[in-house]
């Protein structure tokens, strides 16, 4: 049986976390995760709810030492503890502060009693735990965006094996130790891939803290050091570049969970002179290329994949992504093994025999010079005759909903004009950035037997 060890730092006293008392090493950690391993509870299924990502890393690290799955579920409202425990009926949440769960916690919000200089004296790297590659990891549910989230299983050589190809495409297997903040929680999968499992397999050092606000951003890169990449989405760089404040440079961005508009990408750069990089992937298939958004429209897949069209569907196969698996994206194959994305097909609507796409009607919306944040939605069918209609979701400070619908309509054909278009304070985004479609659904019954053709 093939495995991977857990990290793979060329020496104990490497820096592996960037903690608020300061670095972590590799043998600190690696004594943290024997500890906690041997402390878990007996349960199977651990819901690693840690906000802390360093605390995060040794929870699944323990996990996978006393082979345990962790569960990464997309939020924790009560509804989705509800499914997970009907899922998971020995589930347990290992947290690092209190939580207002209905499940049994644990609780670790230290070192383990494990003083640093002692750990660091005792611990080799040349027992590096080896974890068998068949070994179930961590069951990841979808983000709930397009409807109720469903379970998938991960294994470690799958994991080990996609981000090894991510280090490699980021260059980050250059020699050099890079520090990797990151905005997105780790319970996600771009996230967990990005953040934590990125730093154990190419020898970089995580960063413990989650900002999410412009000033926090700030503070944490500018603690960082160089190189560093910063882990993070459109939503909060777009945020972040209208902040105004002096941001400290990382050397790489690379962002994930939402398409990025081109003139963000072209902002981002100028103002960071740092190059932004897209990774593409999916809950079900892990990440599976990138692209620099302000050079080409094209994504360039990890070396060992493979993209096909079979029965009017795109599959993705090789490499980590085994058996082959079916994209919910529209995607238009190309020369060399390249491709463009075109939008979800659960996204894609006919009305009046004319084709358009959320994710299209979304970018013509958000680049109207006004718009802070908008979202297209359709929503499910009602009970009665009534005829559903498209709708959308606005943040415009100052604007009208007139005003508005006339700059929609130099950009979008009329019969994709919004009935109603809602004028909001912000949007029910979650901790990274997307919109779940029940949160979508829940605001469009609000409006939809309000009778006004527009809100505010």
């Amino acid at each position: 049986m093939s495995s991977f060890p857990l990290v793979t730092h060329a020496h104990a006293q490497d820096v592996l976390a960037y903690g608020p008392a300061g670095p972590i090493t590799v043998a600190h950690f690696l004594a943290d995760v024997r500890q906690l391993a041997a402390d878990l509870p007996a349960g199977r299924h651990v819901l690693n709810v840690c906000v802390d990502r360093y605390r995060f890393a040794v929870g699944v690290a323990a996990a996978l030492l006393a082979d345990k799955i962790s569960l990464l579920p997309p939020t924790l409202t009560p509804e989705m503890m509800r499914q997970v425990k009907h899922f998971a009926p020995d589930v347990f949440c290992l947290v690092d502060q209190p939580q207002a769960f209905d499940l049994p916690q644990f609780a670790w919000a230290g070192a383990l009693a494990v003083d640093a200089a002692a750990a660091d004296a005792a611990s080799a790297l040349d027992d590096v735990p080896d974890i068998p590659s068949a070994r179930t990891a961590a069951i990841v549910f979808t983000s709930g965006s397009t409807g109720t989230p469903v379970a998938h299983r991960k294994i470690w050589g799958g994991l080990v094996r996609s981000v090894r190809a991510e280090a490699a495409r980021l260059g980050l297997l250059d020699g050099r130790r890079h520090s990797i903040v990151a905005t997105v929680p780790p319970q996600h999968m771009f996230g967990f891939e990005s953040s934590v499992l990125l730093a154990l397999q190419s020898g970089s050092a995580l960063s413990a803290a989650h900002p999410f606000y412009p000033a926090d951003i700030c503070s944490v890169l500018a603690q960082s050091p160089r190189p560093c990449l910063l882990v993070t989405t459109p939503l909060h760089l777009k945020v972040l570049l209208a902040s105004g404040l002096d941001i400290p440079a990382p050397d790489l961005v690379l962002s994930a969970t939402a398409p990025m508009p081109p003139q963000l990408a072209l902002a981002v750069e100028a103002r960071l002179q740092a190059p932004l990089l897209e990774i593409y992937g999916s809950t079900e298939t892990g990440q599976i290329a990138t692209r620099r958004t302000t050079q080409t429209a094209q994504w360039t897949p990890f070396p060992e994949l493979t993209l096909s069209v079979s029965q009017g569907r795109t599959w993705v196969s090789g490499g980590h992504v085994q058996p082959p698996m079916p994209m919910a994206d529209e995607l238009e194959l190309l020369n060399g093994g390249r491709f463009l994305l075109h939008g979800r097909t659960a996204d894609l609507i006919n009305i009046a025999g004319k084709r358009s796409s959320i994710d299209y009607l979304n970018h013509q919306l958000n680049a109207i010079p006004g718009v802070i944040d908008g979202a297209f939605f359709m929503p499910a069918e009602l009970d009665d005759a009534s005829v559903t209609r498209l709708m959308a979701f606005v943040v415009a400070p100052g604007m009208k909903a007139t005003t508005l619908l006339a700059a929609l309509r130099e950009r979008i054909d009329a019969v994709f004009i919004p009935r109603p278009l809602v004028l909001l304070a912000s949007l029910p985004r979650n901790s990274t950035g997307k919109l779940p479609r029940d949160a979508l659904q829940a605001l469009a019954s609000q409006h939809q037997r309000k009778g006004a053709p527009h809100a505010a």
